[in-house]
Parts: C-alpha cells; structure tokens; sequence
C-alpha cells in the first residue's frame, strides 16, 4: 500500500473514530465520515466493506494508542496509588478537552460504542471485550502490587477488584455523558476509584492535615 493510500485510510480511521464518539454510530453515516476526512466515498469502500469493518478499525486504532498510555500510567517502576490517580486525573483531563473542544461530554469512547451496538453485532461485542480485558490486566497487576505492599489484604479476589475497577470507571463515564456535566465526574472520580478499593486519596485534606 502507497505512503498515500495508508494516509487516506488512517485518515477515514480517525475521522470515524472521532465522529462515533462524539456523536454515535447510528448517528454517523458513511458520507459524514467521507465529508468530514475529505476523502471521496470510493475511496471509503476501497478500504473498508462497511461503516461497521471501519468501526472495528477504529477500535483497534484506539487500543493501539491506549496501550503506550497505560505502559507508562502503569509502570512497575510508579507507586500503585500514584498509577490509580494518575489514571483519573488523565481521564478527567481528556472529558474535559472534549468538552471544550465540541461542547458536550463525550464519555468512554467504547464503552458508548457497546452500550449502542454490543446487542446485536457479536463482532463489536467481541472486539471492545478484549479492550476491557486488556485494561482489566494493568488494573489487576496494580491490585496486586497493592497486596504486596500490605496496602490491601492477603486475601483479595484481584481479578474481581479488577472487574470492580473497570465497571466504575466506565460507569462514571457515561453517567458524565447523560448528564453532559464533569462536575461529578471531576470531584469523585478519584476519591471514588480508591474508596472502592478501601484505600485513602493521598491528595485529600484530610491525609494532608
């Protein structure tokens, strides 16, 4: 594939994957994403058979991105705590990039693809799956660490802490997406990510005094 084809469809890529996520998928049709990339509709079908085959690239194009992200988030070498807050603060900090950018709350950008289409397309199901897996591991080893550490009990289900974990994060997202607001999102996304593990916010003023 040319250097020009490979831009035309990474440019389709991000064009679809930003558009879904600000809007949704029912919501975006092909000739959008066309408009949008400035890329003409037989170009869009020389690369992709369908919106949902450039929907699934757009997936893998974000856990390819996310992956270096929670590398470095997720470091052996970063204290646990410090990997949690660190990950709220990066998620707060990129709601609110897109709040300013397009003027409403976004959400999780595959969490909101499945609560559309997981239903009914296996494939989309299947595929933001994994991604949820691949957090829940870096989530789970965090866990761990927080047991070796004695920070957390011997006897903690880490596999289901990291289910726990995964839920909320997601779950505090798309409540920031229908009530369009990061206020709830900004004041307890990290207190909350700790107390559910029965940790203390470093940060807090009460730790602090």
């Amino acid at each position: 594939m040319s250097q020009a084809a490979t831009d035309t469809r990474q440019k389709l890529i991000d064009t679809a994957g930003r558009l879904i996520w600000m809007n949704s998928y029912g919501a975006v049709s092909v000739d959008d994403i066309c408009k949008a990339a400035d890329v003409k509709k037989g170009s869009f079908y020389h690369f992709f058979p369908s919106k949902a085959d450039l929907a699934m690239a757009a997936l893998d194009h974000e856990e390819a991105v996310l992956r270096p992200v929670y590398d470095m988030i997720f470091s052996a070498s970063r204290p646990p705590v410090e990997r949690l807050t660190m990950l709220a603060d990066l998620i707060v900090e990129k709601q609110a990039d897109m709040l300013r950018e397009v003027g409403h709350v976004c959400g999780c950008p595959s969490g909101s693809l499945g609560c559309e289409l997981a239903g009914t397309d296996s494939i989309i199901k299947d595929k933001i799956d994994q991604i949820f897996t691949f957090k829940k591991r870096y989530y789970e080893s965090t866990i761990r660490d927080l047991v070796t550490e004695g920070q957390l009990p011997q006897d903690t289900d880490c596999k289901a802490r990291a289910d726990e974990i995964l839920d909320y994060i997601t779950g505090q997202m798309l409540v920031a997406r229908v009530q369009n607001s990061l206020d709830h999102l900004e004041r307890n996304l990290k207190s909350g990510l700790l107390r559910l593990l029965g940790l203390k916010d470093p940060g807090s003023a009460a730790d602090a005094a």
